[in-house]
């Protein structure tokens, strides 16, 4: 008989896959609501068109949200600066809204580290410069 073999998952890595899991729904919400202002609007706005288009829509779909969000930097305790976030929706996941050519590492680095400054797991990178907008999942 073959000797079954188990993975090990440390409890962090499992906490996050659940919490991933968990906030599975409010990001398809949030892509459904994304893809229709692109549906809508098309590529080829500057992104402050596209936060405020996304925002009407959110609330349509009655989606609670935080725009231009600041939350607080620190080192060893002391404020050294604030990141402003696109929208916080309903105090789970951050949405990074981009028009541009494509989406490069820094734009994973900088929701990467505002995922870090809010204590917060789940962020989405949405991109709507392109014909068919780019959506990117990021989980810190």
């Amino acid at each position: 008989m073959d000797e079954l073999n188990f993975k090990e998952i440390d409890i962090e890595t499992l906490a996050k896959a659940k919490e991933t899991h968990q906030f599975e729904e409010l990001s398809s919400r949030i892509i459904g609501a994304a893809i229709e202002v692109h549906r809508e609007l098309g590529p080829g706005f500057l992104e402050a068109i596209y936060e405020e288009a996304l925002k009407i829509e959110l609330s349509e779909q009655s989606i609670c949200y935080e725009s231009q969000k600041e939350i607080k930097i620190e080192y060893l305790g002391v404020e050294i600066g604030v990141h402003r976030l696109d929208l916080l929706v309903e105090k789970k996941i951050i949405v990074e809204l981009k028009a541009v050519k494509e989406l490069t590492d820094i734009h994973f680095a900088q929701l990467r580290s505002y995922l870090k400054a809010a204590d917060l797991n789940v962020g989405l990178l949405l991109n709507f410069a392109q014909s068919t907008m780019e959506i990117r999942r990021v989980v810190n």
